[in-house]
C-alpha cells in the first residue's frame, strides 16, 4: 500500500536525500537545473509517494518554464528509491502529475530523459526547442497535454521568470 500526496516544505529534506541517492552527485550542475535555480516548482505538481510505514520511495518535482518565450512545465526531475525500482512507481508518479497538470490547465511538457522510457508516456523529441547547453538535443522530448500544444513552438528554453 503506497501514499500519493503533494510534496510539502517538510518533505524538502527526504526529497533531496533521495535525488542524491538515485542521482550522480553533480546532479545539480545539469543545464536543467540552471532553469530551476531561483524558481519556484510548480507545488501541485511535486508529488511524493510512501510506502505502508511512511517511507518515501519515489518523488517527482515540475517547474514552469519558456519554450521560444511560450509556457510548459519542466518535468524532472522524477526518481525511485532503488529497492523500489521495477514496480511501475515512476510511471504512476508521471501519470498522476500529467492528468493533474492537464486539469490544471496547463498546455505542454518539456524533459530532458530517455526516448525509449518516456516514449510510452507519449513524449517525443522536440526538434527546434534548445535546452541551454551541454545537453544532446536527441533527449529533449515533449508531450501535447491538449491536441498541437507544440506545434509551432520552438526556441530557446529559459526560466519562467526570464
Amino acid at each position: 500500500m503506497y501514499q500519493l500526496e503533494e510534496e510539502t516544505e517538510a518533505d524538502w529534506w527526504e526529497v533531496e536525500a533521495l535525488y542524491d541517492l538515485c542521482f550522480a552527485p553533480g546532479r545539480t550542475a545539469l543545464s536543467s537545473y540552471r532553469l530551476r535555480d531561483g524558481v519556484a516548482p510548480v507545488a501541485a505538481l511535486c508529488l511524493v509517494l510512501r510506502d505502508g510505514g511512511g517511507t518515501l520511495v519515489a518523488v517527482i518535482r515540475y517547474w514552469p518554464v519558456k519554450v521560444g518565450g511560450q509556457p510548459a512545465l519542466l518535468l524532472g526531475p522524477v526518481a525511485v528509491h532503488p529497492t523500489h525500482q521495477g514496480e511501475g512507481l515512476g510511471g504512476l508518479l508521471i501519470h498522476e502529475s500529467l492528468a493533474e497538470a492537464r486539469r490544471l490547465g496547463w498546455t505542454r511538457v518539456l524533459l530532458v530523459g530517455d526516448a525509449p522510457y518516456y516514449s510510452r508516456f507519449g513524449f517525443a523529441k522536440l526538434p527546434g526547442v534548445v535546452m541551454p547547453p551541454p545537453t544532446n538535443p536527441d533527449r529533449v522530448l515533449g508531450l501535447d497535454l491538449i491536441p498541437g500544444a507544440w506545434a509551432d513552438v520552438a526556441g530557446e528554453v529559459t526560466k519562467a521568470d526570464d
